[in-house]
C-alpha cells in the first residue's frame, strides 16, 4: 500500500510542476528539424545556418532538407526535386480549380478572407479524398500527403485571391521554381528576376522557426493521430492571429500611416502614450536583432524606393524610443517589419502577406508533422492551474 501511495504522490508531483505562462522556454519535445538561439541572434534548419541557406540554396533545396534531413547532393538531384515540386503544383491545380469557385460562390467577395478560405480548401481536399488519420497510413502515404499540402497551399492562395478579385485562376508552370511560379500565379505575369529572388529569400527565411505557435499547433493536432489536412488547417488557424502571422501587415500599415519622416517620432510617442503595441519590434525568443530582419532589410535596400527610406527612418526612431521608454528590454526589429516591405516590393498584395507566410511555413509544419508521427509519438496532454471557486461546493436547489 505504501508503494502505491508513493506512486500516486509522484504522479501528482509531476502534474503540479509550475511552468511559465504560454510555456515560454519549456522544452516539450525533441526535434532534429531546427532551433532558435535567441541570445545569439541565430537560427538553423537542421545542421545549417538558415540565413546561409537562404543566400546559397533554393527554396526547393530547403524543402528537401526539412523533410529528408539532407540537402540535394548535386545539381541533378536539385533539378529533379524542382520538377517534382512543379508536378505537385499541377496536380494541386486540378483540385483547386474545381473547389475554389464553389467555396466562394454566393459570397460577398469584399469580405472574403484568403487565409480563412485556404483553411476551407485544404479541409475540403482532405474530406473529398478521404485523407485518413495518420495512424492508418504508411510512412510513404503520410509523406505524400505532406508534399501535396505544400503544393496545395501555394496554388490555393493564388487561386483564391484571383477569384476573389474577379480574375481567372492562373495554372501552374511546372518548369518554374516554386517561389517564382507562386508569384506568377498571384499576379498573372512572369516576375522579374530581382522580384522573384526577393520573394524566394523571404520564403527561405520563414520555412521554420522553432516551436512557434502554429508549428506547435500542428504537432499537437498530429499527436492525436489526426489526418494531415486537419493538422495543417489547425496550423493555418494559429498563423492567422495578429500576434503571429498577421503582424507584417500591421507593421507596414503603421509605416504607411506615419507617412513622412517628420511624423515618425510624434506618432510613435502617441502610440506609447495610448499603451498600444508597436508591431514589428520585440520577439519572444530573440534578445538581439532578429537575423531574418537583418537579411530582409538588406534585400529591401536593394529593391530601393521612398518607402524603404521611410521604413528605415521609422525603424531607427522606434528603436531609439523603445530604449528610452523601456530601457534594457532588448526590444529589437523583428522579421515582420521588413517582411511586408519585401513582399510588397516583390509584387505581393498587402492582403496576401499572411497567406504568403503560410506558403513557406507549410514546409516546416509538414516536416514537424512527420517528425511528430514517425518518432515515438506521444499525445500532448498538459495540465492547467485551476483558479476558480473552491470545489466541491453544495449544488443549490431551486
Amino acid at each position: 500500500m505504501a508503494a502505491a501511495t508513493e506512486s500516486a504522490s509522484s504522479r501528482n508531483a509531476v502534474l503540479d510542476v509550475e511552468v511559465p505562462r504560454g510555456l515560454k522556454g519549456v522544452k516539450v519535445a525533441q526535434t532534429e528539424i531546427g532551433n532558435v538561439r535567441g541570445a545569439e541572434g541565430f537560427f538553423h534548419y537542421r545542421q545549417y545556418d538558415a540565413t546561409e541557406l537562404a543566400k546559397l540554396r533554393t527554396l526547393e533545396d530547403i524543402w528537401v532538407l526539412m523533410h529528408e534531413g539532407e540537402l540535394p547532393a548535386d545539381q541533378a538531384a536539385s533539378d529533379a526535386f524542382r520538377a517534382r515540386a512543379g508536378a505537385l503544383r499541377v496536380a494541386a491545380f486540378e483540385q483547386v480549380s474545381q473547389l475554389v469557385p464553389g467555396l466562394l460562390a454566393g459570397a460577398d467577395l469584399s469580405r472574403v478572407d484568403v487565409l480563412a478560405t485556404l483553411r476551407a480548401l485544404i479541409a475540403a481536399v482532405g474530406a473529398r479524398e478521404g485523407w485518413k488519420p495518420w495512424l492508418d497510413l504508411s510512412s510513404d502515404e503520410i509523406k505524400d500527403q505532406c508534399s501535396r499540402a505544400v503544393a496545395l497551399t501555394a496554388v490555393g492562395v493564388a487561386a483564391i485571391y484571383r477569384v476573389k478579385h474577379g480574375r481567372e485562376m492562373v495554372a501552374p508552370d511546372a518548369t518554374l521554381p516554386h517561389a517564382t511560379d507562386y508569384l506568377r500565379m498571384v499576379t498573372g505575369e512572369l516576375p522579374s528576376a530581382d522580384k522573384a529572388a526577393a520573394l524566394e529569400k523571404y520564403l527561405d527565411l520563414t520555412v521554420d522557426h522553432g516551436f512557434n505557435a502554429s508549428t506547435f499547433t500542428a504537432r499537437v493536432v498530429a499527436s492525436t493521430g489526426a489526418d494531415v489536412s486537419s493538422a495543417v488547417v489547425a496550423a493555418i488557424g494559429s498563423l492567422s492571429g495578429p500576434l503571429h502571422g498577421g503582424a507584417p501587415s500591421r507593421a507596414l500599415a503603421m509605416v504607411d500611416e506615419i507617412g513622412t519622416k517628420e511624423n515618425a517620432e510624434p506618432f510613435i510617442r502617441a502610440m506609447f502614450a495610448r499603451g498600444e503595441r508597436l508591431m514589428g519590434f520585440g520577439h519572444p525568443v530573440y534578445t538581439t536583432m532578429d537575423p531574418r530582419s537583418v537579411m530582409l532589410g538588406g534585400i529591401a535596400d536593394t529593391l530601393g524606393g521612398d518607402q524603404i527610406e521611410l521604413a528605415r527612418h521609422v525603424e531607427q526612431t522606434s528603436l531609439d524610443l523603445l530604449e528610452e521608454v523601456k530601457p534594457g528590454r532588448g526590444l529589437k526589429t523583428n522579421v515582420e517589419f521588413y517582411a511586408a516591405l519585401v513582399m510588397r516590393s516583390a509584387g505581393i498584395p498587402d492582403e496576401l502577406f499572411t497567406p504568403t507566410f503560410a506558403v513557406s511555413r507549410v514546409i516546416g509544419w509538414t516536416a514537424n508533422i512527420r517528425e511528430q508521427v514517425e518518432n515515438d509519438n506521444r499525445i500532448f496532454r498538459p495540465s492547467a492551474e485551476y483558479v476558480g471557486p473552491e470545489a466541491p461546493q453544495t449544488v443549490p436547489t431551486i
